[in-house]
């Protein structure tokens, strides 16, 4: 089956941002010090260049991120992903316009629980559809945007 065309650089990125700004759910990959991995979806918002999240404070999540600072995210589907790695941090205190909009896009609010922030600075940002798409896949380097 003939894959579409690839798109453009310029298009991807303008794919990727609205993607982050509409998707409501991402897949978040962290692990432990001892290495130990572990997976769950969690709500985020994009904001000032950075994802906001937001989960119970001893969930495992939660732990790594305070531990390590390490995170990896995943939106969409394995034919049009985007794929995240970054730095988090607990975000205290979160303006109250960001908390409210998080808790508008997400559907609850992570103040009513007492669960604590982060915010993740993305250092790379890949995304693509297709095979032919993936040899100019890399849209963040570094933290810096390539287009």
């Amino acid at each position: 089956m003939p894959h579409a065309p690839a798109r453009t650089p310029e298009t991807r990125k303008a794919d990727t941002l609205h993607r982050l700004a509409t998707d409501v759910d991402a897949w978040v990959a962290t692990a432990s010090t001892d290495g130990t991995p572990y997976l769950m979806p969690l709500s985020f918002l994009w904001l000032d260049n950075a994802l906001l999240l937001s989960t119970a404070r001893k969930n495992p999540t939660s732990l790594n991120l305070q531990a390590t600072g390490q995170v990896h995210l995943s939106l969409g589907q394995t034919r049009d992903v985007v794929l995240i790695w970054g730095t988090a941090e607990l975000a205290t205190p979160v303006p109250t316009p960001h908390a409210d909009a998080f808790a508008e896009k997400a559907g609850f609010d992570p103040r009513q629980s007492n669960y604590p922030f982060f915010r993740v600075t993305p250092t790379r940002i890949q995304a693509w559809r297709e095979v032919n798409e993936i040899p100019d896949r890399d849209l963040m380097l570094e933290g810096n945007w390539l287009i």
